[in-house]
């Protein structure tokens, strides 16, 4: 039957404290109520690589055979994500990608897209992720609602944690929440009217009319992670549904925020840390209507390995201490010059470098064994010349060299912490984020995120980063 096989999550570590929001400052290890921050080098696309990172970890990714992405801020209007978030992973060249928008319910779509494909045997292996980084104006409660994070999930056969059993979705048009093109801000209908007609109507509906169609009622739910633009909103429809508090997979306002289009598969994701063989989880995102889906638990949910999953997330924080902070990390300030005005980077240089940028990718001396980076026609150690093999070296672990603070180059939190990192014998530049000045040492191990190197002619450029190995 088809099903979940694996999952990850991705949260940001920073968090805007409504401490903050109420025009405050707070310390970095402040704890109270907050959403989550995507900061200057993050975006959709950076969190659903590091989400997908960790869905596909001790997975051999040679068998994925398909990527959908999600998202309603992707940077551009015609260019595919899913097929940047492939070659991050360094998935196999033939893999079939393809991206969902447009819609807050896009990320329930692509799962659902996911399902079909396996089960019709188009596809064997899916890898989904949906990821977001909306904002609201500032000030606004919509802003305060909001969170930023990805996931992803791998749906195919066999070993399957979680399995699909019954689905239902409406489609409606309605003038609720919207975003224009080119315009950086949520914006929403008066909250009353889109609660009721938009929110309440569909969502429920659909859950309801799932139930009618599956012989199901609500006494038959073991946790329903529900979308909700809000707290209030979601108390409402756990009630018109019959649930009872047991039932609810928490929806996170104050700790993480209203993360869009990932935001019910996140709480999916949630709900399948701590379930059980046997329990049944149903999962509702609204959009444009509303689609409701519910899934088996099944034994095999012991043999996956432990993942870092939302709760692994949510512990780990750090708070933005200053409101202005947050407005420079969203490039939300004014600036003297606009980065869309030069060309930005060579194209022609970014095509042959993407192996090295984009998927991290060295090599490997096949008589000497020594690893370098980037890729070269002669080995720096044995000097044999165009003998070697391709190695990944995004999941690999490196370890610091020397490094230095730069306070010039412009970052929302300075200094910017640049670094030579040992991979295995290679010589890596790179920047090291998630960690305080005092805190880096020479020998200090590191993972690699991707990240937002920099955005030169209005187009976000790529590469990776290294973030402290967690203790």
């Amino acid at each position: 039957m088809t099903g979940i096989t694996s999952y990850g999550a991705y949260v940001p570590q920073t968090r805007l404290t409504f401490t903050v929001l109420n025009g405050k400052t707070v310390a970095p290890d402040d704890d109270g109520p907050a959403r989550s921050v995507a900061w200057s080098d993050e975006d959709s696309v950076t969190m659903a690589v590091t989400a997908a990172v960790e869905c596909l970890r001790g997975i051999d990714r040679s068998t994925i055979d398909g990527v959908l992405f999600a998202s309603t801020t992707y940077a551009f209007r015609e260019k595919q994500a899913a097929a940047l978030v492939a070659k991050a992973l360094d998935l196999p060249r033939d893999v079939r990608t393809a991206d969902f928008a447009g819609s807050l319910r896009a990320g329930m779509a692509a799962l659902r897209g996911a399902f079909d494909a396996v089960a019709a045997g188009s596809s064997g292996n899916v890898l989904v992720v949906a990821s977001d980084c909306r904002m609201g104006a500032p000030g606004s409660g919509i802003e305060r609602n909001l969170g930023d994070g990805a996931v992803a999930f791998l749906v195919g056969k066999g070993a399957a944690i979680a399995k699909l059993e019954h689905s239902h979705a409406v489609a409606d048009e309605i003038v609720d929440v919207w975003r224009g093109d080119g315009d950086p801000f949520v914006h929403s209908w008066e909250d009353r009217f889109i609660v009721k007609h938009g929110y309440a109507e569909n969502l429920v509906g659909a859950v309801k009319g799932l139930f009618a169609k599956s012989g199901l009622s609500a006494k038959d739910i073991s946790k329903a992670a529900l979308y909700a633009p809000e707290l209030r909103s979601h108390t409402t429809a756990v009630r018109a549904l019959g649930l009872s508090k047991e039932q609810v997979q928490a929806p996170l306002f104050g700790q993480l925020g209203n993360t869009g289009t990932a935001f019910a598969p996140m709480l999916l994701a949630a709900a399948l840390e701590s379930a059980k063989p046997g329990e049944r989880i149903l999962v509702a995102a609204y959009g444009d209507g509303a689609e409701a889906l519910t899934l088996e638990v099944s034994d095999d949910i012991g043999k996956l390995k432990e993942r870092r999953g939302v709760s692994w997330h949510l512990a780990r924080r750090r708070s933005v201490t200053s409101y202005d902070k947050y407005l420079k990390a969203r490039s939300l300030n004014a600036t003297e010059y606009h980065a869309e005005r030069n060309p930005g980077l060579s194209a022609t240089i970014h095509f042959r470098e993407r192996d090295e940028d984009i998927s991290l990718i060295g090599q490997a001396c096949r008589k000497c064994k020594a690893i370098q980076f980037p890729k070269q026609r002669v080995c720096e150690s044995c000097f044999a010349k165009d003998d070697f093999d391709l190695v990944r070296l995004s999941d690999r672990i490196g370890k610091e060299v020397p490094y230095t603070f730069d306070f010039f180059f412009p970052t929302p939190d300075p200094p910017t912490i640049v670094t030579i990192t040992d991979v295995d014998g290679a010589r890596i530049h790179l920047q090291v984020v998630n960690v305080a000045p005092k805190d880096v040492k020479i020998g200090m191990p590191v993972e690699f995120q991707f990240r937002r190197i920099h955005e030169s002619g209005g187009r976000p450029n790529y590469y990776w980063k290294g973030v402290p190995v967690p203790e």
